[in-house]
């Protein structure tokens, strides 16, 4: 099968400095941060450079706390941010940020969206589970791209499949992972078992190659509907997959999720 992306790689060392790191240079930011919107007993993959086309090199568990931030990319301090306008804002890429571990064991690149401040506690939710307090981010909220968001998410589903088939890490359409991609109906049908052909390639099975998913370039977000494209080819007949998202406000956070995807001639759910 063919890999999805191309890996590119670059060194880093783990050891970048002898003393703790701030959040930023100027030194305005948070001094430890912890992982969130990660599903208990997942990981947060942590990569060789900023963005999921680099390998994973390392893991945090869903509950890794004390992490150090070493830098991030696009790199812009709290001054920078405020003489910035809305146009450059809203042009800048999905955040990526360089962290390491309390220990300084082990160290890799994260989405931003996967990290949060660690001085916030956890509360009750009305039914009785621990949830993560919405933490405000260290930036304001103009600074998240959710065209940006979903194609990263689009693109994490492909990549877990790839690695899904090569070791034990469960896909996206897993029962206890799946919910951090779709919408509760997509997950339901899902999990019913009853789906015929692989939601990513519309056929039993695939040998191709798929290209990097990419925003609809006519229509990429349009009343909060949000539009991938993935162009692939199966058994040398090209094809898409065609993924629309959109908030999901009935969750915490209002996170993005899928709620259709369109194949040639097919859709589910």
């Amino acid at each position: 099968m063919t890999r999805i992306f191309k890996a590119a790689l670059v060194f880093m060392a783990l050891g970048m400095a002898a003393s703790p790191v701030h959040a930023e240079i100027d030194g305005h930011g948070p001094d430890a941060w912890r992982v969130t919107n990660v599903t208990v007993g997942d990981v947060l993959n942590a990569r060789m450079g900023p963005g999921t086309n680099y390998p994973v090199i390392e893991t945090f568990s869903d509950h890794e706390r004390g992490l150090q931030q070493i830098t991030c990319v696009p790199f812009y301090t709290a001054a920078h941010y405020t003489k910035m306008t809305q146009a450059q804002i809203s042009a800048l890429p999905p955040r990526w940020c360089l962290m390491r571990n309390k220990a300084m064991s082990k160290a890799g690149w994260v989405a931003q969206r996967y990290i949060t401040p660690d001085n916030e506690p956890l509360l009750a939710s009305p039914a009785g589970k621990s949830v993560e307090h919405p933490a405000e981010p260290y930036l304001p909220d103009s600074d998240i791209d959710p065209v940006g968001q979903a194609q990263d998410l689009v693109r994490e589903i492909y990549e877990r499949q790839f690695q899904s088939e090569n070791s034990n890490l469960p896909s996206a359409f897993d029962p206890a992972i799946s919910r951090n991609y779709f919408t509760d109906d997509i997950v339901a049908w899902l999990a019913s078992g009853n789906v015929g052909a692989h939601p990513l390639y519309g056929a039993q099975d695939f040998d191709g190659a798929i290209e990097d998913p990419m925003p609809d370039p006519d229509q990429p977000m349009l009343r909060g509907m949000i539009t991938i494209n993935v162009d692939f080819t199966n058994f040398g007949k090209d094809q898409r997959a065609v993924f629309y998202l959109r908030a999901d406000t009935t969750k915490p956070g209002a996170p993005l999720r899928i709620f259709r995807v369109e194949h040639n001639g097919w859709s589910y759910p």
